[in-house]
């Protein structure tokens, strides 16, 4: 605690331990672990722990078991899209939107300038969408929920083992924590400075401004996901002019790839902002102790990180093309542009791309730049300036010749940031594993994929890119268990609303067993687009082709019918059976995940008892 105060009063730059040359762990660490050619090995966790600490030795030990547990589910996704390949020649559905026969003529995608267009356009569209929403994808989601329960509770039956081989059951007894010193500084200026009756108006003060950055970040967050959703609208009717038609053939998967890729610089730029905010904020508030304000910064960093990257996945599975309304009767954003529909094949590859791309491209910048490129640079800027420094002073020949001391290299490396953005990092990457796997099964092997080269770059950044940190005792990896249960309940909610009302499953099954004349899909396309007469289009919105009829995507009865327009039978039995999937998805599953942690809970009490 003192050197941390003269750290906090400026009286030092920095204080670090030096990396030990002079025994061999370090050069153990190098070659067996911070190595890529040692990928197909298990990482020497006693090792790490002996040379960086409990707090690191955990976080890898975390990571190593997390990572081997997705080798199942990446196996299984992998098959669940292969089977997907095998039979999407066979899906009667992607056959029947990719025959030209059936002539099906399509409501435009914006008024005035866009064009009746026919269904057999989205052909590949609806074969790409087959391959993640078959009927493997429901018990893909009904295994990663159990896997969920059953990587939790491997890894409770791992940490207990490891605090008994590391000695760690009775650390809290021997804990002593100390105060922060910005908190024994601030608490000496209070005093000095401040009276008693201003001591409530502060922390008055201090609630509001909390309150207000928080809301002012929701805020936006939601207006970039909104800003990017108008920037589709508008480039949706501005790209439809083009009188290329190969051009307007590919105007949506234009809109769309632009979109997403735009999303996602969104999300990196806002995610750093974010950062460095839950930082101040949590200063702000001046906590206590170092675990408090460790806890506060991992809550406030998780919620806004979190609401970052998953807010616009969140408004593609459950928000876009759920208030456009119909043909005749449109919701209008500034007057003039209509909100944006989803294809007919659904919004389910739309969000498997968007997913793919943030999920991917978060990770490979995040590694390259952020983990790799970022420590270099910093590590060549310090050793130009003690270049320069050197320059500047007058030195003997000798003390020119002599070699660098430790400390001389281990201060031009980058200070360790703590283990929380480690850790940060691979829960979003679980968060988008598992709170959307219905609607991308090949995220477990991609997120593999990333761990196996995440592993080995995080130990050659421990082990020669950053300075060694203090070795911190601690008996588990705290918040984040809590924080991954959390991650792991909630994503049997969105996973049974992904398959209800965004893929289409429900609608499917809810077609063939009930209005289907001979308990097959035949006639599934038919029967899930409604008509619209083009002569109750509002006036200058209708293209000027003559059609007297056009089809969208929606349950609604015909023009002819008594209730034109209004939600048809079709619709509420395909609501009800939505509604239902998602209540007996949830029961099932929650109850199967329960029985799974309660199962593992009683084997893990059973090794507590053995091992004393």
């Amino acid at each position: 605690a003192g050197i941390m105060s003269l750290l906090a009063r400026g009286v030092y730059i920095s204080a670090f331990p030096l990396h030990d040359v002079s025994i061999l762990i370090r050069q153990v660490l190098h070659e067996e672990w911070a190595n890529y050619g040692v990928m197909h090995k298990y990482q020497p966790v006693d090792l790490i722990r002996k040379y960086f600490g409990e707090q690191i030795g955990l976080y890898f030990a975390w990571l190593g078991v997390y990572t081997q547990l997705l080798i199942p589910p990446s196996v299984l996704g992998i098959i669940v899209f292969l089977y997907g390949i095998f039979t999407v020649d066979t899906n009667v559905p992607s056959q029947e939107t990719c025959d030209d026969n059936l002539n099906i003529t399509m409501c435009p995608l914006c008024d005035g300038v866009c064009d009746y267009w026919r269904l057999s356009t989205v052909c590949s569209l609806a074969k790409a969408s087959y391959l993640f929403d078959n009927g493997t994808t429901v018990l893909f989601a009904i295994f990663m929920s159990l896997w969920a329960a059953c990587f939790l509770e491997h890894w409770k039956r791992r940490q207990m083992c490891l605090k008994h081989t590391w000695d760690l059951t009775s650390l809290e007894d021997e804990e002593v924590p100390y105060l922060r010193p910005e908190y024994e500084e601030a608490l000496q200026e209070k005093k000095a400075k401040m009276k008693a009756k201003w001591k409530k108006k502060v922390l008055y003060l201090i609630v509001m401004t909390l309150s207000v950055c928080v809301c002012f970040q929701v805020f936006v967050t939601f207006s970039a996901v909104f800003g990017v959703a108008v920037y589709r609208i508008c480039m949706l009717s501005v790209w439809s002019m083009n009188p290329d038609p190969e051009a307007k053939a590919s105007v949506r998967m234009t809109v769309t790839t632009t979109g997403i890729i735009l999303n996602m610089l969104v999300v990196l730029v806002l995610e750093e902002v974010y950062g460095a905010i839950a930082v101040w904020l949590t200063e702000l508030e001046l906590p206590k102790t170092q675990e408090e304000f460790e806890e506060r910064l991992i809550f406030k960093s998780f919620f806004l990180k979190s609401m970052n990257a998953f807010a616009p996945i969140f408004y593609v599975a459950f928000f876009k093309g759920r208030f456009s309304g119909r043909p005749g009767d449109y919701v209008y954003v500034f007057s003039d542009y209509r909100m944006e529909e989803c294809a007919p094949p659904g919004c389910l590859i739309e969000l498997c791309i968007q997913l793919s791309m943030i999920m991917l491209g978060k990770q490979l910048i995040q590694n390259n730049v952020f983990e790799v490129l970022i420590p270099k640079m910093y590590r060549t800027i310090q050793e130009q300036k003690g270049k320069d420094r050197g320059g500047e002073e007058e030195m003997d020949e000798a003390e020119e010749k002599r070699s660098k001391q430790q400390f001389h290299k281990d201060f031009a490396l980058e200070p360790f940031e703590g283990v929380s953005p480690e850790y940060m990092e691979m829960i979003i990457q679980y968060g988008f594993v598992s709170l959307f796997v219905a609607s991308f099964p090949l995220a477990p092997a991609f997120a593999l994929l990333n761990n196996v080269i995440e592993i080995r770059l995080d130990a050659a950044k421990f082990v020669t890119e950053i300075r060694r940190p203090d070795a911190v005792r601690c008996k588990d990896i705290g918040i984040w268990y809590n924080i991954l249960c959390g991650i792991s309940k909630f994503s049997v909610i969105t996973n049974a609303f992904v398959i209800s009302f965004t893929s289409e499953f429900v609608p499917r099954m809810v077609y063939q067993y009930i209005y289907s004349g001979n308990g097959t899909m035949s006639g599934y396309t038919e029967h899930s687009l409604s008509y619209f007469n083009v002569t109750n289009f509002p006036p200058g919105t209708a293209p000027n082709t003559t059609v007297s009829m056009c089809r969208y995507k929606d349950y609604r009865d015909p023009p002819w019918a008594p209730d034109a327009y209004t939600f048809s039978k079709q619709y509420w039995s395909v609501l009800a059976a939505k509604l239902l999937f998602v209540i007996f998805f949830q029961v099932k599953v929650l109850d199967l995940f329960d029985q799974g942690m309660d199962r593992w809970t009683v084997n893990a009490i059973k090794l507590k008892g053995d091992t004393l």
